[in-house]
């Protein structure tokens, strides 16, 4: 059975999809890594498609069409981005499990919560059973830059990112080409991959 690790933060609504589709692979077993997506991006030097104005309003836009695609609920939260911090802490504290990130997921993208919206927020972590206490125990907040650390030696530089066999599968546009892998599929044996592995590179845009 193959072992992927799933990088992802709640920010994400990409993220969302493909955790709603996970179900959808062949048999693996999967760790669940929540990391801060912006620490990926400071460190790639990169920006996130909701700082880009035009791409903004396109990267909504389109995951409504893939919400509505593959059937998925979705509601739009009251704003983004927003702080993930208190979902990325909560969902390792409780151990980031399958369930956890699941429901964390939902929360913000299938109710339309933010961890700002107290009374919703307060209902969740009963639910949960709890306490700001446990975000702030300096395990979880290690095990988080951990998450962090080991995905950038991964070369994880978005999310959602499945690695497995230390290949990175980018994005939700990239769940057939992961579920192809893990079926074998001859493609990852053939010479049009190869050469897309070691195309050189060509003239470098210039930044002043």
């Amino acid at each position: 059975m193959k072992q992927i690790d799933w990088y992802f933060d709640f920010i994400s609504p990409f993220s969302y999809l493909q955790s709603e589709l996970l179900h959808t692979l062949p048999e693996v077993k999967i760790t669940f890594r929540p990391v801060l997506f912006a620490g990926l991006l400071a460190h790639w030097d990169n920006k996130g498609p909701a700082e880009i104005v035009p791409k903004r309003t396109w990267t909504f836009e389109h995951c409504a069409w893939l919400a509505h695609k593959h059937d998925i609920p979705m509601t739009m939260p009251g704003h983004h981005p927003f702080n993930p911090l208190p979902l990325l802490r909560l969902c390792i504290a409780l151990g980031s499990t399958k369930e956890a990130m699941q429901r964390l997921f939902r929360y913000v993208w299938r109710e339309g919560h933010l961890p700002t919206d107290e009374r919703p927020w307060q209902v969740l972590m009963q639910e949960l059973g709890a306490t700001p206490d446990m975000l702030d125990t300096p395990d979880v907040k290690q095990q988080l830059r951990a998450n962090g650390e080991m995905a950038i030696s991964a070369n994880v530089f978005g999310v959602p990112t499945a690695v497995v066999d230390n290949r990175c599968f980018w994005g939700l546009d990239s769940t057939d080409m992961l579920v192809a892998y893990l079926r074998d599929d001859p493609f990852f044996r053939s010479d049009l991959l190869r050469q897309a592995q070691t195309l050189p590179q060509g003239v470098q845009r210039k930044i002043t």
